[in-house]
């Protein structure tokens, strides 16, 4: 699963920004957000700002995805995985044919 995440844009370099997302630094290409500013929001995904966003939505949005990580059990599985199957075990499909049965 991919998700767009918002971050604050810090620098901008030519059609490139450093945005600030929960504390990490990313650099993200703005061909999509050519109007982006400086300490605006934006949402980042796979490299591009997508679009601008308010700062009530974007650390709203950081609140939850720190909230879904801080619920991961101890085996590191939880809300963030895409094999989390919400009842606190990883639901992952079998690797090979014999895990399977099918052999």
């Amino acid at each position: 699963m991919c998700l767009a995440v918002p971050g604050r844009v810090e620098q901008i370099e030519e059609a490139v920004a450093v945005v600030d997302v929960g504390g990490a630094t990313v650099r993200a290409r703005l061909d999509l957000v050519p109007d982006a500013e400086v300490g605006e929001w934006v949402l980042v995904h796979a490299g591009f700002a997508i679009e601008k966003v308010d700062e009530e939505y974007a650390k709203e949005t950081l609140a939850l995805l720190a909230e879904m990580d801080a619920m991961k059990g101890a085996d590191g599985v939880g809300a963030g995985d895409p094999n989390y199957d919400g009842m606190g075990s990883a639901c992952s499909a079998p690797t090979s044919a014999a895990s399977a049965g099918e052999a």
